[in-house]
């Protein structure tokens, strides 16, 4: 009723515009003068769905009954005014949230898609009933302030954090905004939650059990190399759960009989530094802690040059940068699961609420072509148990 009365308005005001202009046309009929001139369309509103197609069918027939431009640009004003609230319904209904990577977009393709994928499979579609704001830092984690300053600025009801250096950011700037993990590794032991049953607060999602299995890493490493006595870890003391993970795998490498030397890496200038003392300690092999993708996917050249065996955790340094082997949680199926978490929150759910889950899909990657290479063979048992083999 209100929209049908707004639009008399816009209807009245077209006849008083155009109620004297030269161009009217009347016919006389039977001693009465009939007006001729093209009227206005009545065309009945049937959604907000329809508001475009509608306000475009109005201008259509102002046009051709109006022959003033000023009156025009006039009624134009009026219908943005009487049309605006409704043609705003659809998005009002948009919910927005964020996402957040450290990595560069292209870096971070297949993990968006599997996310992206999770939200489809709930019924998302992005510009109807859901926005999902991407930000990327690049590799610069200088920028991880300004970019969770810009989500916040956009309102978003979630920001997804797609690994533990950028959950401790949101979780300073915000206590109000759920935070959804895709794949933090020890978030307990981090501070962020109280305990993957009840994490309380403001964060919920998944964790990628990276302590659980960097003992698992150093006990594969042993397989392929059965006479391995010292292996050399590197990895940055400052990304969250590392610590833990460090921990973990000298009381794997202890019960192996295996002696380890950690090698800090905090920036890409420190890779070479590093290798060069694994090489003088007569390290065997290298085990890679959790990192930033983009120090993390120079390693395997500076590996290669050095015939090092590396280990590590992220499956598409194996992929992409011809890393040798890699074990861990499917990034990919844990972004993809992150989806849940969203949809359970935008239906109302508290992110305190929602119990951490752990991963269920765990994948080997190896590439051959690196292991000839350096002059390595697998066992065949190890090549059995891959997920993938790079050949």
């Amino acid at each position: 009723m209100i929209l049908q009365s707004k639009i008399q308005m816009v209807s009245d005001s077209a006849e008083r515009a155009g109620a004297s202009r030269p161009g009217d046309q009347m016919t006389e009929v039977g001693g009465q003068k009939t007006d001729t001139t093209p009227q206005i369309a009545e065309i009945p509103y049937q959604g907000a769905e329809c508001s475009w197609l509608f306000l475009c069918r109005i201008c259509g027939s102002m046009l051709n009954s109006i022959g003033d431009l000023r009156a025009l640009i006039s009624i134009l004003f009026t219908l943005l005014f009487v049309l605006c609230p409704f043609l705003d319904v659809q998005s009002s209904n948009l919910q927005r949230i964020g996402y957040l990577s450290a990595s560069s977009s292209s870096e971070a393709t297949p993990r968006t898609q599997a996310f992206r994928q999770g939200l489809r499979e709930l019924g998302y579609v992005e510009g109807k009933n859901l926005a999902v704001e991407f930000r990327y830092a690049d590799g610069n984690f200088d920028r991880i302030p300004n970019l969770i300053s810009e989500l916040i600025r956009l309102d978003v009801g979630i920001i997804v954090t797609a690994g533990p250096s950028l959950t401790g950011p949101v979780k300073q700037a915000t206590t109000t905004i759920p935070i959804v993990m895709t794949n933090d590794s020890d978030p307990v032991g981090s501070g962020f939650i109280r305990s993957l049953a009840r994490p309380g607060g403001n964060i919920t999602g998944l964790t990628g059990l990276a302590r659980e299995l960097s003992g698992k890493r150093l006990e594969l490493l042993k397989e392929i190399l059965p006479k391995l006595s010292r292996a050399a870890i590197l990895g940055i003391s400052g990304i969250p759960g590392n610590a833990r993970a460090l921990k973990e795998t000298e009381l794997t490498a202890a019960s192996l009989g295996v002696q380890t030397q950690y090698l800090d890496i905090r920036a890409a200038k420190d890779i070479e530094p590093a290798f060069g003392a694994a090489v003088r300690w007569r390290a065997d092999a290298v085990s890679v802690l959790n990192g930033p993708p983009h120090i993390q996917r120079l390693i395997p050249d500076v590996a290669a040059k050095n015939r090092m065996p590396a280990m590590y955790f992220n499956p598409a340094i194996i992929e992409r940068d011809a890393g040798l082997l890699s074990y861990g949680a499917s990034l990919s199926d844990l972004d993809r699961r992150a989806a849940a978490y969203v949809d359970k929150i935008l239906k109302g759910a508290k992110p305190g609420d929602l119990p951490v889950e752990q991963p269920i899909k765990f994948e080997m990657v190896i590439n051959l072509k690196t292991a000839k290479q350096i002059g390595l063979t697998i066992p065949p048992n190890v090549l059995a148990r891959a997920d993938k083999v790079i050949r």
